[in-house]
């Protein structure tokens, strides 16, 4: 049986993500498209009802790192999300999915936006295999409360990692 596993074709694991992926707004110093990168995955838990995705950068000077995309309520039969999934009005994910708000305070995807200067910052791709079909869950709902409820139900998970630094 294959292994669970999530990729990109966007960016190879453990390298650089594209400039489209940049957050976009000036008082960030940043000015990408914000667009999600396309996704794929395959061999979920066997058990699995549903799956979650989240994006974190453990590397921000937050003292907790960021938050960049919280998903829950994706159908298991799901197996990827195209470029740009993470739009605010979620018309690209799939039936039933739901974003919560990022730690910009937006819906959807919150693109890459490291201190310019800093080493290069690691975003980290986590996809979650759950034992609920669903969780209660909306778009008001906070990605704290969502993580810890995927937690609650979590069977099992893979991840992949992308870079980006701002020179």
């Amino acid at each position: 049986m294959a292994d669970f596993r999530i990729w990109s074709d966007d960016f190879p694991a453990n390298g650089f993500m594209p400039k489209a992926t940049e957050f976009n707004d000036k008082s960030f110093g940043v000015d990408g498209e914000n667009i999600s990168p396309a996704l794929q995955w395959d061999a979920p838990p066997e058990d699995a009802q549903s799956l979650a995705l989240t994006v974190y950068d453990p590397d921000a000077h937050t003292g907790s790192g960021f938050w960049h995309w919280v998903i829950v309520n994706l159908p298991l039969d799901a197996r990827a999300l195209p470029r740009n999934a993470g739009k605010a009005d979620g018309s690209l994910l799939p039936h039933g999915a739901v974003q919560v708000r990022n730690d910009y305070g937006t819906p959807g995807y919150g693109g890459v936006a490291p201190p310019r200067g800093d080493r290069p910052h690691r975003f980290i791709f986590r996809l979650y295999a759950l034992r609920a079909p669903q969780l209660p869950v909306t778009p008001d709902t906070t990605h704290a409360v969502a993580r810890l409820l995927m937690h609650q139900n979590e069977i099992d998970s893979t991840i992949y990692t992308g870079l980006y630094e701002l020179k």
